[in-house]
């Protein structure tokens, strides 16, 4: 009798961390399976950038001067990569966006399974993604005369600091993906994108820019990004008085920390409550 009852006993149900993990891994491979089956978002991904390396670093960089000297090549690279961090936005908006009108979200919802691991596993995914793309941009990048000249060590915080963002700007996505509910309307909203960027240090230096502007480009977490990787990087800067310049690589940590707190919740609460 001992025997039989031991043997029908129901099996013991997965921790709530074991199927964080699980879940978490299974929304990964989803994402990067939609990679493999469609490798021309990674071309899209690394195309934009080395597109901007070529239009500003050879067409327009011979016509702007870094204060205090230097090559505009390696001044334009820390915000190349910068850029890279930040369109994490577009596809995971996108894609959320598209999950919720083709009735996944839906379907996801009604499956026993962690919300967090869900939207956890899509953010991890498009970081490993990134990776590659920084990683290929960088080897542009040396092509065009950019070196990090502060040794291994200061690049690799440098890239650390990118990837940060970059999954900082993956949950930002999420978030408003879920919240417009629609790929058209997510698409479309994507294009706020670039105002975005263009008011930073990326491109240009901010001294010549308006006051008012400029406080905007200083204060941009973006801006905070790019000037902290031109210090770790060593290569020329145009940082200003501004605090946040001054102090960039502990203004772009306290950006991402503020985000991540406000976004990652509202994201799995906005995914376990949509449609109610």
């Amino acid at each position: 009798m001992a025997t039989v009852l031991h043997a029908t006993r129901p099996a013991p149900r997965p921790t709530a961390a074991a199927r964080l993990v699980s879940d978490t891994g299974t929304s990964m491979l989803r994402v990067l399976l939609n990679y493999r089956h469609s490798p021309g978002l990674l071309a899209a991904s690394l195309g934009v950038p080395v597109v901007m390396v070529v239009v500003f670093g050879y067409v327009f960089g011979s016509a702007i001067q870094v204060p205090g000297g230097g090559d505009y090549r390696e001044f334009l690279m820390p915000g190349m990569f910068a850029m890279v961090a930040t369109n994490g936005v577009m596809p995971t908006m996108v894609g959320a966006a598209r999950d919720v009108g083709r009735g996944v979200t839906d379907r996801l919802r009604s499956m026993p399974v962690s919300r967090t691991g869900l939207l956890l596993g899509q953010t991890l995914a498009d970081l490993l993604v990134s990776v590659v793309v920084l990683a290929l941009l960088a080897l542009v990048g040396l092509g065009a005369g950019w070196r990090a000249r502060n040794g291994l060590a200061d690049a690799a915080g440098a890239f650390a600091l990118l990837l940060l963002f970059r999954f900082v700007m993956t949950w930002v996505g999420t978030l408003l993906g879920l919240a417009v509910g629609k790929e058209e309307a997510a698409g479309q909203l994507s294009v706020a994108v670039f105002p975005l960027a263009m008011v930073t240090n990326a491109y240009v230096p901010t001294g010549g820019m308006p006051g008012w502007l400029r406080f905007l480009a200083d204060w941009n977490p973006i801006s905070a990004v790019v000037q902290a990787c031109r210090e770790l990087f060593g290569n020329p800067s145009a940082a200003g008085s501004a605090w946040p310049m001054r102090h960039a690589t502990l203004v772009a940590l306290l950006w991402s920390a503020a985000l991540l707190a406000a976004c990652v919740p509202l994201a799995v609460r906005k995914f376990a409550t949509h449609g109610r």
